[in-house]
């Protein structure tokens, strides 16, 4: 096989992996409890769409909301996650339409 071709097949295996890991991940928004730490939220579920920081005093523990938009396979979900100081603080999970 040339060598251009089994790039092309290298390409298209990890882009399916990818899309995989993703699609596995929309599945365990539904698991995130409060008391979990940031990373383990990454982890499971990946980093998210969008980040807001509700509060970020200097010297004071960080306040932020992460949010993850729906997706096939959490469809019509939005999941927005409240942490502070690096723990959820409080898991939202939205019907959109």
């Amino acid at each position: 096989m040339p060598m251009k071709c089994l790039r092309s097949l290298a390409v298209m295996s990890a882009s399916a992996a990818c899309v995989a890991a993703i699609a596995a991940d929309a599945d365990e928004r539904r698991f995130i409890r409060k008391g979990m730490k940031e990373a383990e939220v990454v982890h499971r579920v990946g980093l998210p769409e969008h980040e807001t920081f509700i509060r970020n005093v200097k010297g004071e523990p960080e306040e932020k909301a992460w949010s993850y938009f729906p997706h096939p396979r959490d469809a019509q979900t939005l999941t927005i996650i409240t942490l502070k100081a690096g723990v959820v603080a409080e898991v939202e999970r939205k019907i959109v339409r």
